[in-house]
């Protein structure tokens, strides 16, 4: 399988994905041309995960995330959900609690 054009499922919907997929940044106010390949992606897997949203997302939009393994970047609302839920569990990974 290449990661040009593939079909996964989000939220209960079939979607077209991969780097030959043309789309615009999931960010409610952008408008920025992206492609849904892997560079853009919130969390490491197309479709969601435990760490991100399956949204595709610009470079201004999707923030750094070295923490998460085999992740490009979280969205701001799953970077935030990410850093609440590591403070309460005082720093910790829940893989360490």
């Amino acid at each position: 399988m290449g990661y040009a054009h593939y079909t996964i499922t989000r939220n209960g919907e079939q979607i077209e994905a991969g780097y030959g997929v043309g789309t615009v940044c999931e960010s409610d106010t952008c408008e920025e041309q992206i492609d849904r390949g892997l560079a853009h992606l919130c969390g490491a897997t197309p479709g969601g995960d435990e760490y991100g949203c399956g949204g595709y997302f610009c470079g201004q939009h999707l923030y750094m995330a070295p923490e998460v393994p085999g992740a490009e970047g979280l969205c701001e609302p799953c970077a935030a959900r990410r850093e609440a839920k590591l403070q309460t569990a005082g720093g910790k990974e829940q893989s360490e609690l």
